[in-house]
């Protein structure tokens, strides 16, 4: 069976669709090297292959992906099932393992649910699979998911993306708890006594993960560990925060720098103490986490853990290649970067 698509027919035959011969012809190739190129087979020479693909382009020729999953059981794409895709974190890693896919010649299916339940990631998944999808990847933080894919099953190879829970699947994550530990030690470093943390919901394991890191950096260095505050990742948390903070400050309490969870709630805890006439740093310096690029333009720029999400999504596509090749895959974990800026200073005094 051929794997051709309509597209436009080179002159004079204009009635019919394009063919892998009419992509062979222009390219001056056998139908068997278009056809390894179009299924992204290694063997190819690469001057070959860019004159495939240049005669490919030319001609508007577009592979016929479901007659190519009948002949090769390969529809070459990943189904991803996500979760709260409106915060930066998982958008940017979506569109990561969406660039990360692209590149190795395969295509991304998407599902957004709104939970983790286990019924609608099993839903998710079925369908995906009924859809011959090569493998899927879940990408979510939340401790729900987590026990959801400890009952999942399905024919496909399944593997996790920033879940933070190496023990059920297959999985690749940002260092949280690393990451967490490098703003704290950063902000120790600089003098402050002891640092207080304003974490993101308990749902999520990478909340839970950099409250870890917080506590562990500070009790390794015999610091106290001040009572955890709590936010929703949005602006609005972070800016009842401040406000919070900023009366314990009035009324004698030593809070002089904050490891944030997210940058949106230490956007919102900046401007709180601003309104309450506290200057950042030099009253309170103020760390974030996963370098959004609007931080270099908060006042002051915000000293933060960048996560670098291309990464992410590179390596999440590769540990799927790993498990359709049948190779054996470890837990893999994209070190996280401390981005130092104007937010953070020495200790006043």
């Amino acid at each position: 069976m051929s794997t051709e698509t309509a597209g436009t027919a080179p002159a004079g035959h204009a009635t019919r669709a394009l063919v892998m011969s009419d992509v062979a012809a222009r390219a001056g190739v056998s139908h068997q090297t278009v056809s390894r190129v179009v299924n992204g087979h290694p063997n190819v020479a690469a001057m070959t292959r860019e004159r495939v693909q240049r005669a490919i382009a030319e001609l508007g020729y577009r592979p016929n992906t479901a007659a190519r999953a009948l002949v090769t059981g390969s529809s070459r794409t990943i189904g991803l099932v996500t979760i709260n895709v409106n915060q930066y974190g998982p958008a940017q890693t979506l569109i990561g393992l969406e660039e990360a896919a692209r590149a190795a010649g395969y295509s991304l299916s998407v599902a957004i649910l709104d939970a983790g339940e286990f019924a609608d990631m099993r839903d998710a998944v079925d369908r995906f699979v009924a859809q011959s999808v090569d493998a899927v990847v879940v990408h979510t933080a939340s401790f729900q998911a987590v026990e959801a894919l400890r009952e999942l099953d399905p024919p496909v190879p399944l593997v996790a993306v920033q879940m933070g829970a190496e023990e059920v699947r297959p999985t690749v994550t940002v260092g949280q708890e690393a990451g967490a530990r490098l703003a704290v030690a950063h902000l120790l470093g600089l003098g402050h006594r002891t640092v207080h943390h304003l974490a993101g919901p308990a749902y999520s394991l990478e909340a839970q993960r950099r409250v870890q890191g917080w506590r562990c950096e500070l009790l390794a260095a015999g610091a106290p560990v001040p009572e955890l505050l709590h936010g929703d990742w949005w602006p609005g948390s972070g800016h009842r925060t401040g406000r919070l903070l900023a009366q314990r400050i009035r009324d004698g309490e030593d809070v002089t720098a904050v490891f944030v969870g997210n940058d949106q709630m230490a956007l919102g805890l900046m401007v709180a103490l601003h309104e309450e006439g506290l200057d950042v740093p030099g009253d309170v310096s103020v760390v974030g986490f996963d370098d959004v690029p609007e931080a270099p333009y908060f006042s002051p720029p915000l000293t933060t853990v960048r996560q670098d999400f291309a990464e992410l999504g590179r390596r999440g596509v590769e540990l799927v290649l790993a498990k359709l090749a049948g190779r054996d895959t470890l837990p893999d974990q994209v070190p996280p970067v401390l981005v130092v800026r104007g937010s953070t200073g020495p200790v006043r005094g």
